[in-house]
């Protein structure tokens, strides 16, 4: 076997060039091999959670906290600083960048990955098919050659068919990725793609690739030393997306047979050992319905879901990494490999799901996750934890493991269920649908099954029993706050009035800021690129009126219209309701001099709440008068329409860029564009001004 040349220089210290819950992973695999360990952190982010589980923590020194992790010369500068010996990139940032593997080389220190050539070479769509090819590894039909122009493209696709997919050369993540279904339509999605695929990665690139319906997104993870010698460990199925981006992975694959398996994996070691790797990496198919797989792309990283392949192999992937990059040799071969169960992994987003997978920031107030042996929570939350606009909007990972599929599902489900988040709105709800849905049961997928099934989900809502929580809670604060609402009755009791509302964390956000408050500021093969936005921006807030009784045994009757519940506050995380002894999860925040708000997460449903007489009085519907206002935080990608320029409803105004999604704005009636308040490159808040439109008259 080939073995590669001069042997890299020993390291006893590593630097994490991340942040979050990937730079927690990292941290404790290096510390369990006796590595000296050492984080990093933009500027706002001392007091982070990963910065307490390192040996040491340095500042990364740059312009802001994103450019901060993105800075290849502040994280070799810390590297020296530190007395790193090594760098391990995590995934995202660094971690697919040839130029940042270089710049280790160049500085002698480690780089825990592949060699630069081999993540130049496999990272370009293009080059890494062109390799496959040369492999003998199977393609899709398509087109990667060195004629970019529209009509070399257009011929090319007419050549290819429909439907075809629209893909960025040089990146992945869903970006610059269009799915083309009419030819009549190429034209213009191709300048779509071509415009994302430069905004995302700095290169206009496309190629274009038939597009299989009704396939699986179904990965191979690889080992490789630097011995020539290379194994796999495996296939992960991850067909579970939302607009390209993967919530849902486990392995091994429902269905995928033991032959499939070692055909797969044996297309993946060929393909690494073609391009000289290093390392862990992931080579990625599309599985067709009749079995045949076709190669996709090589991710040269750590992947998110790649807890899901230790738990059924034992395989501890970063201390493989690790051991690598020390210049070990791999201490198995392919036949001492053994899958064990079945593992599923869920990612627990900040992200309104049901709403156009929104991004939300904000303050997290409090967290509680299940403890279970066999569910492995990944996360970096701690007291105070904010989770910003700039990152990706992953909070934590959750993998089940069983003795197989339908175990690992219960237990996936009982964990997410069990688990709550206060403070931003997360996809949780989405998740638990997803696991439940018959098709996910059945494990009867692709890389469509969630767009098709999530179409008649529903946002969960608060039912008259939640608000009865909600209210009971509110006032027992409140009395704590400021003594008893209302006279005490002959008998003992005590009543209180309330009118409260339920908001989200943008709307309680703004609604905070208006009263002074200055804290804080955190691939499929189907679909568009970018989510079509079209709601109200601030949406006008459910609420209610309540009465509460107390009496001295501590029970509280709360009447909401002609529904009554009869409520006993049991500890911080229960209360019976009607006989009922149910789970809680609630925080506040205020002080006296400032509103209170509490956040409440009861039988699925989480929001915030706050004293409805305190939101500020606006209009019941600012769509209505043609005012579109940001729903996120986030930059501004692109300008559709200028002031002046007539316009129907639906027709996109601009799309904002936030935690590496693309967010489309489209008019929410006819009329004429009166105010553009925002340029191309802008950052943006919550409820700022974007367009305003004059409607059309009657």
């Amino acid at each position: 076997m080939k073995r590669f040349a001069s042997p890299p220089p020993a390291f006893d210290a590593l630097l994490v060039a991340n942040r979050g819950e990937i730079a927690h992973r990292v941290l404790r695999s290096a510390r369990a091999l006796g590595l000296r360990t050492i984080a990093v952190h933009a500027s706002g982010e001392r007091d982070a959670p990963h910065v307490a589980a390192a040996d040491e923590a340095l500042e990364l020194r740059a312009d802001s906290d994103l450019a901060a992790y993105l800075s290849i010369e502040a994280v070799i500068d810390a590297c020296r600083r530190s007395g790193a010996g090594a760098v391990h990139p995590g995934y995202g940032f660094l971690s697919e960048n040839p130029a940042f593997a270089r710049a280790c080389a160049a500085a002698g220190i480690v780089f825990v990955g592949p060699s630069a050539e081999a993540i130049e070479a496999l990272g370009d769509k293009a080059q890494a098919k062109a390799i496959a090819q040369r492999a003998g590894v199977p393609c899709l039909p398509g087109y990667a050659g060195d004629d970019p122009s529209p009509a070399a493209m257009a011929a090319e696709a007419e050549r290819i068919g429909v439907p075809l997919m629209i893909k960025a050369a040089a990146g992945g993540g869903g970006r610059g990725m269009r799915r083309v279904d009419s030819l009549a339509d190429f034209e213009w999605l191709r300048e779509a793609a071509a415009k994302e695929a430069q905004s995302a990665f700095g290169d206009g690139r496309l190629l274009l690739e038939r597009c299989v319906d009704g396939a699986r997104h179904v990965e191979i993870q690889i080992l490789a030393d630097r011995f020539g010698h290379c194994v796999h460990l495996g296939e992960r199925d991850c067909s579970t997306q939302r607009r390209h981006q993967k919530i849902i992975e486990e392995a091994p694959a429902p269905g995928v047979s033991a032959q499939t398996r070692a055909a797969m994996g044996e297309a993946a070691v060929r393909l690494a050992q073609a391009a000289g790797y290093v390392g862990a990496g992931t080579v990625e198919f599309l599985l067709d319905p009749d079995g045949d797989f076709r190669f996709l792309e090589v991710n040269t990283r750590l992947q998110v879901e790649h807890r899901v392949t230790e738990a059924v192999t034992g395989v501890d992937l970063v201390e493989m990494q690790l051991r690598i990059a020390r210049g070990e040799p791999l201490p198995f071969a392919q036949a001492d490999l053994r899958f064990d169960g079945h593992a599923i992994e869920a990612r627990l987003c900040a992200e309104d799901a049901f709403a156009g997978f929104v991004p939300r920031s904000g303050a997290i107030h409090g967290w509680r996750v299940a403890h279970d042996d066999a569910v492995l929570v990944d996360h970096a939350l701690g007291a105070g934890t904010y989770v910003s606009p700039h990152f990706d909007s992953l909070i934590a990972k959750f993998v089940a493991r069983g003795g197989n599929r339908e175990d690992a599902r219960l237990r996936l489900v009982s964990a997410l269920a069990h688990s709550s988040i206060l403070g931003p709105t997360t996809n949780r709800a989405l998740l638990l649908e997803c696991l439940r849905a018959p098709r996910f049961v059945a494990g009867d997928l692709d890389v469509g099954w969630l767009e098709d099934a999530a179409s008649c989900w529903r946002a969960p809502a608060p039912d008259s029993r939640w608000q009865a929580v909600a209210s009971a809670l509110w006032v027992q604060a409140v009395m704590r706050r400021h003594g008893p609402l209302a006279n005490w009755s002959s008998n003992g009791a005590r009543r209180s009035r309330v009118s409260l509302a339920v908001v989200g964390v943008d709307v309680g956000e703004a609604h905070a800021r208006a009263q002074g408050d200055t804290e804080g500021s955190e691939g499929s093969e189907r679909g568009e690129g970018t989510h079509r936005l079209a709601k109200s921006p601030v949406e006008e807030p459910m609420r209610w009126n309540a009465e509460v009784e107390a009496a001295h045994d501590d029970a509280l009757t709360v009447r909401i219209g002609a529904h009554e519940s009869t409520l006993q506050i049991e500890s911080a995380e229960s209360m019976r309701i009607d006989g009922h002894r149910l789970p809680v999860h609630v925080a506040f925040e205020g002080t006296p001099a400032r509103p209170l708000r509490m956040w409440l997460d009861h039988c699925g449903f989480a929001a915030g709440v706050v004293d409805a007489a305190s939101l500020p009085v606006r209009r019941a519907s600012a769509d209505a008068g043609g005012e579109l206002r940001a729903r996120m935080h986030g930059r501004i990608a692109s300008l559709a329409v200028a002031e002046g320029e007539r316009v129907r409803a639906g027709q996109a105004l601009l799309s904002i860029e936030a935690m590496k999604m693309e967010h489309r704005i489209d008019a929410p009636t006819g009329g004429r564009v009166a105010a553009i308040a925002v340029s191309v490159g802008a950052q943006v808040s919550p409820a700022t001004l974007l367009v305003r439109i004059e409607p059309e008259a009657a």
